[in-house]
């Protein structure tokens, strides 16, 4: 009786995991040409600089498999998050200076030189492949509904993990989308989702293209890929580098700490203002997630004129308390002179040197 009942969830399993779209589609064979001239391809799979990779060894995987379905203090907000909201059609309208709109974790609005451009729009409930694998999202409400959302001139993508390439998300935005950026292999995903390929534009690291006025760059990181059970580094992971004649952007994507960060601020920085990857860290996963003091220095190495904390507010994947990351980065920020901003989710700022509130919102949840 166990034996037939394991059979039927090993079945259904397998079922799950071939049959949903959610996991996604797998690069074609003129990707896979491709990707046998990247340095960073190695026996089959995408690698890190310097082959880095997560330690983590069977124990270690109990361990962070117990802490995390363990009861963990503070580990999600007290209540609701409440996020501000924006008006669609003053967003439609607006043609000013570069400005964004955090929608927690690591999901931006960026308006830049008239174009609206979507970075990891994760705009889902849970960051899984069904609803019942994962945690919801700490606020009921997005600053905008994505349906209201204006046309988007260009998405772009750090990696395939769900908390940041979300098949609801694609879903619909697809048909108002007009150019979609990835790094390497990523678009295989897209294609298997219905958008089309001329539509798409896959960069390996320190590659760069032209979006109209936009320069776009793909750079290093530090971390890994995979949707299912069996591709794992069959795609690129990356940050990426927003550039115009007015603002110089930079966005981490997931990253551990490295020298890749030095190597960024040397050939595209110093930047006006950088996104950089705080949260669901642990010593466990260290070598593909920062600690937050590890962040700061970050953007000390990225020449960052002034830093922003992202990959926490929204979503519970790791066990630390959830207000940690922000309280812990702007600690260290303040004693490297490090310039930190903490918008509330759904706040509306500027690059132009207009104030960020900065208030201690989240203790409005604890």
């Amino acid at each position: 009786m166990v034996v037939a009942i394991l059979v039927v969830l090993v079945l259904i399993g397998v079922l799950f995991v071939n049959l949903s779209p959610e996991f996604g589609g797998s690069p074609t064979k003129a990707q896979k040409e491709r990707f046998k001239k990247s340095d960073n391809f190695k026996g089959g799979v995408f690698v890190n600089l310097g082959d880095v990779k997560m330690k983590m060894g069977f124990a270690d995987y109990l361990k962070g498999l117990r802490g995390y379905f363990s009861p963990q203090p503070n580990a999600v907000p007290a209540k609701n998050i409440s996020v501000l909201k924006i008006d669609s059609l003053e967003v439609a309208r607006y043609n000013g200076p570069t400005r964004l709109v955090w929608f927690g974790h690591s999901t931006f609005l960026l308006q830049i030189e008239g174009k609206n451009l979507l970075l990891d729009p994760m705009l889902g409930p849970v960051p899984a492949p069904n609803p019942m694998l994962g945690g919801k999202r700490f606020s009921k409400n997005l600053p905008i509904d994505i349906e209201r959302l204006p046309e988007i001139d260009a998405v772009i993508f750090s990696h395939d993990h769900y908390d940041h390439l979300d098949y609801g998300s694609v879903q619909l935005l697809k048909d108002r989308v007009k150019m979609f950026y990835a790094p390497l292999g990523v678009g295989a995903h897209l294609m298997e989702w219905g958008v089309e390929e001329k539509r798409i534009v896959e960069l390996d690291w320190w590659e760069e293209t032209q979006f109209e006025d936009l320069h776009l760059k793909c750079t290093p990181a530090q971390h890994f890929s995979g949707r299912g059970l069996a591709d794992r580094g069959k795609t690129l992971w990356s940050g990426w580098v927003v550039q115009s004649d007015s603002s110089n952007i930079f966005f981490s994507g997931d990253s551990g700490y490295g020298s890749h960060f030095k190597e960024i601020g040397e050939k595209y920085g110093p930047f006006d203002f950088a996104m950089l990857e705080c949260g669901q860290y642990n010593e466990l996963w260290k070598e593909i997630h920062m600690m937050p003091e590890e962040t700061a220095q970050a953007g000390l190495d990225v020449k960052a004129k002034k830093i922003m904390p992202i990959h926490w507010g929204a979503f519970k994947l790791a066990m630390h308390p959830w207000t940690e990351p922000v309280q812990r980065i702007s600690k260290r920020a303040k004693e490297l002179g490090v310039p930190v901003t903490t918008p509330r989710i759904g706040e509306t700022f500027y690059l132009n040197g207009t104030p960020t509130s900065n208030e201690e919102w989240w203790k409005d949840f604890n």
